[in-house]
Parts: structure tokens; sequence; C-alpha cells
């Protein structure tokens, strides 16, 4: 585990809340920090170019724009985030912290229709809590639209967003929503400030209060502008009391979801075989993610006569194989994959496996 862990701070809130903003302002006062960006928002990526051109993480092409995270943004497209959170987030995730000694925090703005209690849990992810931590939820809202009971700044943009993405599996009220993306606040920040009067500030605080422990504050705010130290460095641990939270949609992530992120604990080993027949191993790899509560299967395969190994990385139900290098000289050619789930026993995974052994036996396989 490192002593430092990376911060996080997961930015949250309605299309129009003035989250994309808030981040360009972050990123602006941010200079000379190395900073990740992960983007969830359906065509409204609207970042100031120049802002990515300035490679937070020092890439070599300071021309490029694209969000394929060679200048240190990701943007996630396919989907809510909350609902693809194994397809989509942590393998992101995991390349982020493969590149963590060149990271000083990651900034994540989520979908407008984003519950942030799903994404705070894959933070107690093997291979993920170790390196990083959730330094605050920031939850933005729309001052003026929160006053007059709308809640989002638009509202049938919002409906547009949901009947866009296909993998949305909870179909809340806006209500419901603002109160689930406020019940994970460790701060909360209201947008527009400059066009709410003293009576409006109030019916907004009063909403607010209703919703949030009395430890989250809440800032005001005028043209995205917050200064960086109100925003970071709130060390708030998320990931640590997000299981404690109770909101609307508890059901659809912890039950409709096929695999739950509600608890901490995972059954995680790792198996080591000699080499073995890639079809047969990918058959086998398939069976067991079908039949078995298996999360995330990785690892890499020695095959019979090949120069090069073969990874292997099952997501949900997908498993993608290629070859990545040559083995070395000194490396002893092996086969070696790593399993996260729950209720998955190695012994069962192991006897199994060793069925694409090329030469040996189940006990033998056990042994390597």
């Amino acid at each position: 585990m490192q002593l430092n862990k990376i911060p996080t701070t997961v930015v949250t809130g309605f299309l129009g809340s003035g989250k994309t903003t808030l981040l360009s302002n972050v990123l602006k006062q941010a200079a000379g920090k190395r900073i990740a960006v992960i983007v969830n928002e359906f065509g409204e990526l609207d970042i100031d170019s120049d802002l990515l051109r300035s490679c937070p993480l020092d890439c070599e092409d300071e021309t490029s724009t694209a969000a394929d995270g060679d200048n240190g943004f990701y943007e996630l497209a396919n989907g809510c985030i909350c609902c693809t959170v194994e397809e989509e987030f942590l393998p992101v995730m995991e390349q982020l912290v493969a590149r963590r000694d060149d990271i000083d925090h990651i900034l994540i703005e989520t979908s407008g229709l984003a519950l942030p209690k799903p994404l705070v849990q894959a933070f107690n992810w093997p291979g993920i809590k170790e390196y990083c931590t959730v330094d605050a939820v920031i939850t933005v809202i729309d001052g003026p639209a929160v006053a007059a009971g709308r809640f989002a700044h638009d509202a049938d943009k919002v409906q547009e967003q949901r009947l866009a993405d296909e993998s949305l599996d909870h179909d809340p009220s806006l209500q419901e929503l603002l109160e689930d993306q406020l019940s994970a606040a460790d701060l909360v920040v209201v947008s527009k400030n400059d066009l709410l009067d003293e009576a409006q500030r109030t019916v907004v605080q009063d909403r607010v209060t209703a919703k949030v422990p009395s430890s989250v504050k809440t800032t005001y705010i005028s043209n995205g502008e917050a200064e960086l130290d109100v925003l970071m460095g709130l060390d708030a641990k998320a990931e640590e009391r997000i299981n404690h939270v109770h909101n609307h949609h508890d059901h659809h992530h912890d039950h409709d979801h096929e695999h739950e992120h509600a608890h901490d604990h995972f059954d995680s080993f790792v198996i080591k075989m000699g080499e073995v027949d890639s079809d047969r191993l990918q058959q086998v790899l398939q069976g067991l993610i079908e039949e078995y509560n298996i999360f995330r299967a990785k690892g890499f395969a020695a095959l019979p006569g090949k120069p090069m190994r073969q990874v292997m990385q099952a997501v949900g139900k997908r498993l993608d194989v290629y070859f990545d290098r040559p083995w070395t000289a000194e490396e002893t050619r092996g086969t070696s994959l790593v399993f996260i789930g729950k209720g998955i026993e190695q012994s069962v995974i192991e006897a199994a496996l060793s069925e694409a052994l090329v030469n040996g036996t189940a006990e033998e396989a056990a042994a390597v």
C-alpha cells in the first residue's frame, strides 16, 4: 500500500449546473499540478482547448486534444459512469494507478445523471484502494433552479440525456436524483450565486441543510470561480463511509447490477500454471465468468512454441486476449492469472483451469 494515496475529487451535479466551468477553473488555478481528468458527459465536453493542450501529465504531443488518456484526459462516453463502473471506469482507474508516479491529483466529472455512491464504492476495489482515495465528493447545484423547485437548469435537456443513455438502469425524478447526489457530498457548491437574492439563497440553503449532515459545508460561487483550497485537500476519505450513505436508488446498484460493490470484502488470489492451450483456456475462462461471481480476471499466459506472452483480461462478460511482448531470457515462461470476485474458491477455479494445461494435472497446476 502506498503511503500517500492519490487524492481524487469527484464532481457531480446536473447538466447545466456548472460542473465543467468549475473544472476548467480548477485546472487554470492548478498550474504545475499534474492532474488526470476523467469526464463522463454526453457531448458536453466543453473544457477550454488551451487547458486540453496544456497536457497536465507532460505528454509529448502538446497539440493532442483526444480524450483517450494520452494527455491526461479520459472521456467515458459509453454510458452513465455509475452504471458502467466495471466496464468503463475501473479499467481507466487501473491505467491511472499504473501511472501513479506521474499524477498529483485525479479529477472526475460525472454525467448529470450519475449517482456518486457506486462510483465512490469502486475506490474500495482491490488494486484501487491501495493507491487512491476520494479527497471529496463535490455536488454542484444550480442555485436559481433549486430555488425555483426545477432542480435542473434545463429539465428537457436532462430528459434527453436520460433517453440517450442505453446503459442507464435507474430512472429517478430530478428531486430524488438531487437528494442522492447531495447525500454523498463532502462539499456542496451552489453555482450562479450572482443570480440569487437573499430570499432565494435561504430557500436553497434550507433544501441543502435538509439533506446533508451539518459537517458538510456549502459554498456559493459565481462563474465557476472558487478557491482551490476550498475544493481540494479536504481529505474526506469518502470511500470509508460511503456504505453508510442511504439513498433512493441503492437497490438499483446493490441488487439489479450483477456485481455488487456495496461491501468492502472481495476474494482475490493468483493462480500460476505452466504452458497452456490458449483456445482451451479462453473457453474455460469464459465458462467460469458465466458461472461464478468473478468481477475481474487478468494476467498472462505462456503458449507452447510462441515467443510472445499472451495477455488475458476479463471485464464483466467480456474477455480480451492479445500478445503484448516477447518473453525475456531471464523470465521463466509460465501462466499467471489474478482473480477478483465474491464467493469464489481458489481450488475450484484452479481445477477448472488445469484443463487448459498442455502438460500436467490439477495437482501440478496447484503446486506451481
